[in-house]
């Protein structure tokens, strides 16, 4: 099948047990809660894909806090799991989507689009009478393989070419404290760069941690962008993480197109020559 919408409802995935459920729970602080958690409980059949061992490639002090991870390897994990190419994959985390965005993002970077997000993530599937489970099921190696990417980034020196070329508007995901300059407690260097424009991927959710309707995002999202169109808006956040929680949301507001920069701050601000900037937007 096909899915229709980046997102489904823990009913829809109630309804269709054959999809396979990839839990990305995740915590900046405490790397390992999330492989806890989910081994204290987890919705059936579901496999715990690991932010900084599955989802990310080594770093270096130099290509931020969480590069992308080398695509053939992400694909022989996949087979492993015992993914099919025709799998339908549903990602989910407990932090409104923050983490499981990543996967939806990195397999569509594989060709795979038959991926989404579970809206809500395990609170709204334990919210709607869904069980958590302790087992974990063995799985057949399965045949799964790389395609045509369905998604495109840019690196650093796009985005400093940028800063004099203007082809491209910047959107940081982080919160409008650390793009302002203030609390930074992840990177060494505070700040955002040059001419980038701030939607925090938390104001994608509503108070339940489930994405706001699609009228409301593409109107936030204009707001933030000027209209301009999506193949001219480049997403970024800390780590190249939540940057694709705003993607996500990009793609509801039925503004699909834009890119990432998976470096993001940790990268830019990793060789002090590069520029920076602070304080809110005027």
């Amino acid at each position: 099948m096909s899915l229709k919408s980046p997102l489904v409802s823990a009913a829809d995935l109630a309804a269709h047990p054959e999809w396979r459920v990839f839990d990305c729970r995740h915590d900046l602080a405490n790397p390992e809660l999330g492989a806890q958690q989910f081994a204290a409980g987890h919705i059936p059949g579901a496999v715990h894909a690991h932010l900084d061992r599955v989802l990310s490639g080594p770093t270096n002090g130099r290509n931020g806090r969480h590069p992308l991870p080398d695509p053939d390897a992400l694909c022989e994990w996949l087979r492993a799991q015992g993914v099919h190419d025709s799998d339908v994959i549903v990602a989910c985390d407990a932090s409104g989507g923050a983490y499981a965005a990543r996967l939806w993002w990195l397999l569509r970077w594989l060709g795979h689009g038959d991926v989404a997000v579970l809206d809500g993530g395990l609170p709204a599937w334990e919210a709607g009478g869904g069980v958590l489970v302790t087992d974990v099921v063995d799985r057949t190696p399965a045949r799964f393989e790389r395609r045509e990417p369905l998604v495109d980034m840019v690196n650093t020196a796009d985005v400093q070419a940028n800063l004099e070329q203007a082809q491209f508007l910047v959107v940081d995901a982080r919160g409008a404290g650390r793009y302002a300059g203030e609390g930074e407690t992840l990177d060494p260097r505070a700040g955002h760069i040059p001419g980038a424009h701030n939607r925090p991927f938390t104001d994608n959710l509503d108070a339940s941690g489930r994405f706001h309707p699609a009228a409301r995002l593409r109107a936030d999202f204009d707001r933030v962008t000027g209209g301009q169109p999506p193949g001219q808006v480049v997403a970024q956040c800390g780590s190249g993480v939540t940057a694709c929680h705003n993607l996500l949301a990009m793609e509801l507001a039925g503004l699909p197109g834009a890119r990432l920069y998976p470096g993001s701050w940790s990268e830019w601000c990793s060789d002090d020559t590069r520029p920076l900037a602070s304080g809110p937007l005027p």
